[in-house]
């Protein structure tokens, strides 16, 4: 009796001391793990023809979804759905038949709040379909849209997982969240948002990364830049945060120019994001503007800015790291639309 006492004490204080003092922990340890070697070599798998144009329901867009799933399987970083079920399926007749089945991919990191009745949720989403080939047999690759946001996601979660690893589990969790059918209309966040996962009111936060791997006509002769939308229409403590997360880490200069709800080309309107902030979630979307290649056949892996792709990922690791682990969720203070 007492040698299982002792046990399982010991199994108590080891349980314990695996989870360290998140206020002491610095992200920049975890956040390194993301380079543009990385980058590079996932970008140059997932957008090359092989993937076909990844269009939702098509061969191409399972074979991406399958090179995800394995992904995480490999960083051993579990499925939402639980054991390998990271699909969320969307069944054709959702589309009205005009596209086959397709699915969202979805992979997440506990949270140490994961187990009690206030459990909360940091969402980083993009979408990883995107045109397919067109009549010609031109193959759409889709580099900058979305692969560089596609596989930024997956280095911003080896990120985090390295640091549950290292004992620091963020407070709440994060869900990685890959979505289909985004070019056929942001259908796939669309659907995952009347059909969450998880509930909406426990999601705080949707950091969506949609073409974050170039340089648009604008900042050629200052390529350090990244465009935020979105990030104080909902809540001014979201934005504080991310600019305080620049300040400290990326040193990026942070162009609002397209960040208000009547810009003529409607961006904060036009990704998968603006699914949750209409239902009152807030929300930040990184993106780097388009180019010429924008929509094209040329939209090639060989045309991304690799040093670039890695500092603007890692603003977002480290202002989702900021969320995850605040003393409480962004407060909504702006109406909802």
């Amino acid at each position: 009796m007492n040698r299982f006492i002792i046990s399982f004490c010991l199994l108590v204080f080891v349980g314990c001391a695996t989870q360290k003092d998140l206020s002491k922990a610095d992200p920049t340890v975890f956040g390194n793990s993301i380079t543009a070697t990385e980058l590079q070599e996932h970008l140059y798998t997932f957008a090359s023809d092989d993937f076909m144009g990844r269009e939702t329901g098509k061969p191409g867009q399972k074979k991406a979804a399958n090179y995800l799933k394995t992904e995480y399987m490999g960083l051993q970083i579990p499925a939402l759905l639980g054991e390998n079920n990271y699909y969320q399926e969307i069944p054709s007749s959702y589309f009205q038949d005009r596209f086959g089945d397709t699915e969202n991919v979805v992979a997440f990191i506990k949270g140490r709040d994961y187990d009690t009745e206030s459990r909360e949720y940091v969402v980083i989403s993009a979408h990883y379909d995107h045109e397919g080939t067109d009549e010609q047999g031109n193959i759409y690759n889709g580099a900058d849209d979305d692969g560089s946001g596609t596989v930024a996601i997956l280095e911003i979660a080896e990120a985090f997982k390295l640091a549950v690893e290292k004992g620091y589990r963020p407070k709440r969790s994060i869900i990685f969240l890959h979505f289909t059918g985004e070019e056929k209309g942001l259908l796939g966040s669309k659907f995952y948002t009347e059909n969450p996962i998880v509930p909406l009111n426990e999601t705080v936060t949707d950091f969506n990364i949609d073409m974050i791997g170039r340089i648009d006509a604008e900042h050629e002769n200052n390529p350090n830049y990244v465009y935020l939308i979105g990030s104080n229409m909902l809540s001014t403590e979201l934005h504080e945060i991310s600019e305080q997360a620049n300040k400290e880490y990326s040193h990026l200069d942070l162009d609002y120019k397209f960040n208000k709800k009547d810009d003529p080309n409607r961006f904060y309107y036009r990704s998968d994001h603006y699914n949750f902030a209409k239902h009152g979630i807030p929300v930040i979307f990184y993106f780097n503007g388009v180019h010429e290649d924008y929509h094209q056949p040329t939209d090639t892996p060989d045309k991304i800015e690799y040093d670039l792709l890695e500092k603007r990922a890692k603003l977002i690791f480290y202002t989702a790291w900021k969320v995850a682990n605040a003393a409480h969720a962004p407060i909504v203070d702006k109406p909802v639309e």
